[in-house]
């Protein structure tokens, strides 16, 4: 069922909306709210929208006001029976489970409290919280204490390897320089080219705790377009890559390297998954009052590396951001690894939804 009643409860009040935790909220506070709020007038058209809800529902204010809400949805008749509810009375707030569908777009499963307006313009209040916010709260926790312990892991190992590592390589070059035969060389230039082998893996485990970050303002859709350029090049046919920028978004602070190298890795993955033939879309979109390891900014970048390949495989879905965890054959497995380690270096977060037919690497950075 689309609507699920959770409870309902009569109260009057002349002092307008109540929402969870506060008796008044002032217009120019509606922003500020983390939930998404809705304002519709006795027609159902939208008199109020928050910047919370802009995000939430992917379109802009001055798109949404004077518009009729329901017919956002294909299944907005569900706003229009609570919308009636209000104006005849039958409840002041009521608490209800909503999942809201829109064409073309993945249906949004919705914690949502309504609550009926007696004066001025506007006759109903809807509050909106995703209600997998509080799962991605947690997954997101967990993937930041996970990768910090990896990240110690890594870095104390890559130590504990390298230095044998050299001794190992110079043993194998004197014990060359003794032997006569050209047979017996040939095992020592096989210890010598692995041991180098092995020094290159070391060091690309090291390398997001050698090198200083280079900061400075930058244009995300120039990296975009670099790597975009760069990707073209390596698949000149067979391979379509999509751009939906937002050019509204403003300049961030960052390592441009770092940033480049990372967008790079998540696209070059999208084309091995394709085998060179598909669809892959880098999107940017804004989000507000953003919570990323438990702080809060009222802006973020979200860069979207979206695919329709095959999918992360199952067995290793909630894995792919450890080390040496890869789902193709000869990958090292180190790449989504370096490339959160450099996005969390950043103060954000790379997040991932796969499913057969869809994989989504969202890049999340705060904009200070």
């Amino acid at each position: 069922m689309t609507v699920v009643s959770v409870d309902q409860t009569a109260r009057r009040s002349g002092s307008g909306p109540t929402l969870p935790g506060a008796q008044t909220v002032r217009p120019d506070s509606y922003d500020l709210l983390a939930t998404s709020v809705v304002m519709l007038d006795t027609q159902g058209r939208v008199v109020r929208v928050n910047a919370a809800a802009e995000s939430l529902f992917d379109i802009s204010s001055r798109m949404m006001i004077g518009q009729s809400f329901h017919r956002m949805f294909s299944n907005g008749h569900v706003i229009e029976a609570l919308l009636r509810e209000a104006i005849g009375g039958e409840y002041e707030q009521k608490r209800i489970d909503l999942q809201l569908e829109r064409p073309a777009r993945e249906p949004l499963a919705l914690w949502t409290m309504a609550s009926r307006l007696d004066a001025g313009t506007a006759a109903l209040l809807l509050e909106f919280r995703e209600q997998d916010k509080r799962w991605r709260v947690d997954r997101e926790e967990r993937l930041i204490d996970s990768a910090q312990a990896n990240r110690e892991l890594v870095r104390n190992l890559a130590h504990e390897i390298k230095n044998p590592l050299g001794g190992i390589r110079g043993a194998a070059q004197l014990l060359q320089s003794e032997l006569d035969s050209a047979d017996l060389r040939e095992y020592t230039e096989v210890i010598i080219k692995e041991a180098d082998r092995l020094q290159d893996l070391v060091d690309r485990l090291l390398a997001p705790h050698r090198k200083a970050r280079l900061l400075a303002e930058l244009n995300i859709h120039e990296v975009c377009e670099h790597v975009r350029s760069l990707l073209l090049a390596e698949y000149p046919r067979g391979l379509r890559v999509v751009r939906d920028y937002d050019v509204s978004i403003p300049s961030l602070t960052g390592d441009r390297e770092q940033l480049v190298q990372v967008l790079l890795n998540l696209v070059r993955n999208a084309a091995q998954a394709l085998h060179g033939r598909g669809r892959i879309e880098l999107r940017t979109r804004i989000a507000r009052q953003v919570v990323i390891a438990k702080q809060r900014w009222k802006l973020a970048l979200e860069l979207h590396v979206i695919d329709d390949g095959p999918g992360i495989p199952e067995d290793i879905r909630e894995r792919i951001f450890f080390p040496l965890v890869s789902g193709r054959e000869g990958g090292t497995g180190l790449g989504l690894t370096l490339a959160q380690t450099f996005i969390q270096q950043h103060g954000g977060l790379i997040e991932c939804d796969s499913r057969p037919g869809r994989t989504d690497f969202c890049i999340l950075l705060p904009l200070r």
